[in-house]
């Protein structure tokens, strides 16, 4: 090999981006959120909006009501793994405290990055996996519970601003917007799913195509996945104790998440319409499912403050609540999701060392 040719060579490697730069990218901007944007959302915004000459609030919350919201936020977190684990093969799911522990893992990170639902799906899948789950398996488990989930906030939604009309007018084009994305994404959804179980063979055809675009993807697996998704979709109509179990577990999910929510304002002294809190809820939350800001940080404050205010809650109230409520629904489970992580790797390498000496 001449020189030249060895140098040529050298140049190649010097140009060709390393696999995991794009990872630290994501990682060192979700860093950088993580420390500026709880100093714009707990100084900077209550500065603003002069709130701060309200904290004298917080001298009068009540903390077994606080105690409450927080109980609920965990509840709701039990609720979601089990909708994972009702999801999964009877004979071959991990336990629900593991389960749980992934579920936590995957929010972390989530919350982190950018974009970060995809990210935190693909740690879910390679979690789920390293537990003994099948590829396919833990991929339509991971789908499923989360169109499933977005399906059933939206008919939250829809029900509330059913029941809300006659008591109020609900002319907000806030509302209209969440009611027009809502009804965009159950579109979606069933056309996804008449797809993937009438029409298989020409959706494979489509993303197998699409997943040769993108890097790091191998398009057989990922069509392969499809095939299991279409087929664990048919089983899983035919299996309704198994769809009824899903159905009210991603139910039980979001209303705990919302009942936090209630309790929290109820804290700092302010008894509001279950049926409004849902409306403001299952907009925030609608309109926090466009992949703008990770966990829709700052889409879902900048929506609940100003609607609950005009539901009736105190502008000084409402902040301080959705606020205090976020500290819990966002920010904590971050540092948690770690160190669940890390129980969870450290766990899986202390079982193959085991396994290994015997």
């Amino acid at each position: 090999m001449t020189k030249e040719s060895i140098s040529c060579n050298d140049c190649m490697m010097r140009q060709t981006p390393k696999p995991l730069s794009w990872i630290w990218k994501l990682v060192r901007t979700g860093a950088i959120l993580l420390i500026l944007i709880p100093v714009l959302e707990y100084l900077v915004i209550p500065r603003l909006t002069g709130a701060q000459k309200s904290l004298h609030l917080l001298a009068k919350v009540n903390f077994a009501y606080v105690a409450i919201g927080v109980m609920l936020e965990i509840a709701a977190l039990i609720a979601y793994a089990l909708l994972t684990k009702s999801l999964l093969p009877h004979s071959k799911f991990p336990s629900l405290f593991k389960i749980f522990r992934i579920n936590l893992s995957t929010l972390s990170l989530s919350h982190i990055l950018p974009g970060g639902t995809a990210s935190g799906t693909a740690l879910g899948y390679r979690l789920l996996t390293s537990q003994n789950v099948t590829g396919a398996n833990a991929t339509f488990c991971l789908a499923t519970s989360g169109i499933g989930s977005a399906v059933v906030l939206n008919v939250i939604l829809w029900l509330s601003l059913i029941i809300s009309i006659p008591f109020r007018s609900v002319n907000n084009p806030l509302y209209a917007g969440a009611a027009i994305i809502g009804s965009l994404l159950l579109g979606l959804f069933a056309l996804l799913i008449f797809l993937l179980t009438k029409g298989e063979d020409h959706v494979a055809t489509f993303f197998e195509a699409l997943f040769k675009r993108i890097p790091f993807i191998s398009s057989e697996n990922a069509v392969s996945n499809l095939r299991s998704i279409a087929k664990s979709l048919d089983d899983l109509k035919s299996d309704r104790e198994k769809l009824v179990s899903a159905l009210v577990f991603a139910s039980l999910n979001w209303l705990l998440d919302a009942s936090s929510l209630w309790i929290f304002i109820l804290a700092f002294g302010k008894l509001i319409s279950p049926v409004d809190l849902l409306v403001a809820y299952g907009v925030a939350n609608v309109l926090a499912a466009i992949p703008i800001t990770p966990g829709g940080l700052g889409v879902i404050e900048g929506v609940l403050i100003p609607t609950l205010h005009g539901f009736g809650a105190p502008s000084n109230v409402a902040l301080l609540a959705v606020l205090s409520y976020r500290l819990v629904n966002f920010w904590i489970p971050i540092p948690l999701g770690g160190i669940s992580y890390l129980t969870l790797r450290f766990s899986k390498s202390n079982y193959s060392q085991v396994s290994n000496q015997s």
